[in-house]
């Protein structure tokens, strides 16, 4: 099995909740996206309240909520590595942004302890790698879903492309495509998950 096959082969099982799919996919890239926001982790403010597990656990719950529902096509592992440093980066500036606009005082953070990154560690959903295992959390999307994205969502699920998905709810590929990627916008920010997906 070439490199590829096994990697779409691995993608396939984390969409469908292997726990052990999962479990592989973080022990492969949460070395590089911990490295890469340790990187851009500079700003000392930001230090004091977040590291580089907290920005990693968020990313890889968005992901997992995200690839469950079908929103990625990937097909290589460079596009994965990318697109999890992406969600990383992304999430490291918009909570530098929350910062900087809430003008908070760091030094009251830290002694305080009390004020901390609402994220998935903090939600009690655990480690990256048991996140995928999480029903609730699965259920919880798709509470938040709509029965047309459910259905959309289902159907990534299955396997199918868009193009399959746009011929059985009588629509364009595009069109299903946006729907299901507006969704789960909309249902990531919702459960606290607001990294914006980069692609």
């Amino acid at each position: 099995m070439s490199e590829e096959e096994a990697f779409r082969d691995l993608i396939r099982r984390v969409r469908a909740g292997e726990q052990l799919a999962a479990t592989e996919l973080v022990r492969q890239y949460e070395p590089e996206i911990r490295r890469a926001i340790r990187l851009r982790l500079t700003d000392p403010r930001l230090n004091r309240i977040l590291d580089s597990m907290d920005i990693c656990q968020s990313v890889m719950a968005n992901f997992f909520v995200r690839v469950h529902a079908g929103q990625f096509d990937l097909e290589r592992p460079d596009q994965l590595l990318r697109l999890l440093v992406t969600m990383a980066r992304n999430r490291l500036l918009d909570q530098a942004r929350r910062q900087q606009a809430s003008r908070r005082d760091g030094r009251r953070v830290e002694a305080g302890g009390d004020e901390r990154l609402a994220n998935v560690a903090d939600a009690g959903l655990g480690t990256p790698s048991q996140i995928i295992s999480e029903r609730e959390l699965i259920q919880a999307v798709r509470g938040q879903m709509t029965d047309e994205e459910r259905q959309l969502a289902e159907h990534r699920a299955q396997g199918k492309d868009w193009a399959e998905i746009a011929e059985a709810v009588g629509s364009t590929p595009e069109a299903v495509r946006k729907k299901l990627s507006r969704a789960m916008d909309r249902v990531t920010r919702r459960l606290g998950f607001d990294v914006e997906p980069g692609e």
